[in-house]
């Protein structure tokens, strides 16, 4: 009878299958593999104790390929030598599991087993079919899970694009359900990278969605995970509530919260929601909703503002469609995040961005091109399905002032009123010192080591100005955050503004 409780805790223990051959090899005094084939190649060992002998894996490859596909049951060899003679090797197969291929338990031992030995090496095989099977289990549920988040993401992306009917089809006529709503908001919760699939698995459904909600990996900021949860809807202020209790318990954890959104302005959410996270980090309870105002692009005068934005983005009819929304990528996030992202390396990113440089006569590195682009390209959005869209209107390239300057369409009425709101949080004498920290990192192309040199601050300092100024103005601020488009603009609005006044005043 085989010692069940030894047999179990080989079974149970972390080696698993491999505890299990170390077992029966020790109570058999017999060297012990399991191998397996498929599609009628050649046997391979798949797990053996250590001292399992060469000789046998030779003889293996005439009598186990029958045993693997099923023809027999067990068999019986020798190999190595002569009969019982030296250096000859006893072998036992036994298959394993009741499917083809099977996989086959060998055991080589330097005499014949006897009746009861052989029952034993039988019974571990009911025991290693049912390790085999929780492996194979437990590697389907991985590959459910990965499958799942790759699903969720694409849905994502597809929102993020701008194009709900395309998420609904990518689904499959099983639409997660928040693909049925109107409105939504994104969360964004900032916790431990590993901690995010522990999240997300905390709350999926069988479905493999998260009830009326989408929880997203986020692809660029390891500690970011991304919920986007419908609004006014019954089924998911749970999950709201429940992301709001995890930041209060864990002081690792902050979470930003963009304003209510169409489906369909998916990305302009997620922005808002980035704008928030930063604003979290300097509150209290660590949790913050996106309180920004109306974007620049919105408010300046269309007709004008979308010629300037065709005239500056034609250039690129010539160049590849990937090298440009790569490119777009990389205006929001840094560039090792777009290679992730499209599974890129980050060379091939950097030729890509340089093609649409080239095209510009532009230097993407240096921050107020960038914030050019990134407002050409959102006003270009205005005007087409295509954000990068750069047919103009009839008419447009032509005639008096047909194109014109972004200094011409920053000093106008409406853009001068935005900056004005945008500063309006930083106007008191008590930030004065924040103010010229801006102004210094940005003419610093957002470097901070050079903005410390430059106005003679410490790194500590600068650092702490722009937490400041993040709080104060609702903007994410890092370097390649969508916010340092925003001061960009901001600060050159002001700049214009006051030597507009200072002229007025001399004449």
């Amino acid at each position: 009878m085989v010692a069940v409780e030894g047999l179990l805790r080989a079974a149970g223990g972390p080696a698993g299958v491999g505890g299990v051959l170390e077992w029966l090899g020790a109570r058999l005094d017999a060297q012990v593999a399991v191998v397996g084939g498929r599609g009628g190649g050649p046997v391979e060992v798949e797990e053996a104790t250590a001292g399992f002998p060469s000789a046998a894996r030779a003889g293996l490859q005439e009598l186990a390929p029958r045993v693997v596909g099923g023809r027999l049951a067990s068999a019986a060899t020798t190999t190595g030598g002569g009969e019982g003679g030296a250096g000859s090797w006893w072998l036992r197969l036994e298959r394993i599991g009741p499917r083809p291929p099977h996989r086959v338990l060998v055991v080589a031992a330097e005499r014949a087993p006897d009746r009861a030995e052989s029952a034993v090496a039988s019974q571990v095989c009911g025991v290693l079919d049912l390790l085999f099977r929780a492996r194979e289990t437990d590697a389907a549920r991985q590959g459910y899970e990965r499958k799942a988040r790759q699903l969720r993401l694409a849905l994502f992306q597809a929102l993020m694009a701008g194009d709900p009917v395309l998420a609904r089809r990518m689904s499959a006529g099983d639409p997660a359900g928040v693909l049925e709503t109107e409105r939504a908001r994104v969360h964004l919760l900032r916790c431990a990278p590993g901690d995010r699939d522990r999240l997300a698995q905390t709350y999926q459904d069988p479905s493999g969605f998260h009830g009326r909600a989408l929880m997203v990996r986020c692809p660029v900021y390891d500690e970011h995970l991304i919920c986007l949860i419908p609004e006014g809807d019954p089924a998911g202020e749970p999950l709201a509530g429940a992301l709001r209790e995890l930041v209060g318990a864990n002081r690792a954890y902050t979470l930003g919260i963009s304003a209510v959104q169409p489906l369909a302005a998916t990305a302009e959410a997620y922005e808002q929601a980035r704008h928030a996270l930063a604003v979290a980090r300097t509150t209290p309870d660590r949790i913050a909703g996106y309180e920004g105002r109306e974007p620049l692009a919105r408010l300046l005068p269309p007709a004008p503002a979308g010629r300037w934005a065709a005239g500056l983005l034609r250039p690129l009819d010539a160049v590849p469609r990937l090298a440009v929304d790569i490119t777009g990528l990389a205006l929001g996030m840094p560039r090792a995040g777009v290679a992730r992202f499209l599974n890129l390396s980050r060379t091939t990113v950097g030729a890509h961005v340089r093609e649409v440089e080239s095209a510009l006569g532009m230097d993407l590195h240096a921050v107020r091109d960038r914030a050019a682009l990134h407002l050409a390209v959102a006003l270009a959005a205005r005007r087409a399905d295509l954000p990068w869209a750069t047919d103009p209107e009839p008419g447009a390239g032509s005639g008096p002032g047909a194109a014109p300057r972004l200094t011409d369409l920053l000093g106008t009425d409406a853009a001068r009123r935005w900056a004005r709101a945008f500063w309006t949080p930083l106007a008191g004498a008590e930030h004065h010192r924040v103010r010229g920290t801006l102004r210094g990192w940005i003419d610093a192309n957002a470097d901070a080591r050079r903005t410390a040199q430059e106005l003679g601050l410490s790194r500590t300092t600068v650092t702490a100005h722009l937490r400041t100024a993040e709080r104060l103005l609702h903007r994410d601020l890092s370097a390649s955050g969508p916010g340092i488009h925003d001061l960009v603009h901001a600060l050159r609005i002001s700049v214009s503004s006051h030597e507009a006044d200072s002229g007025h005043r001399a004449q």
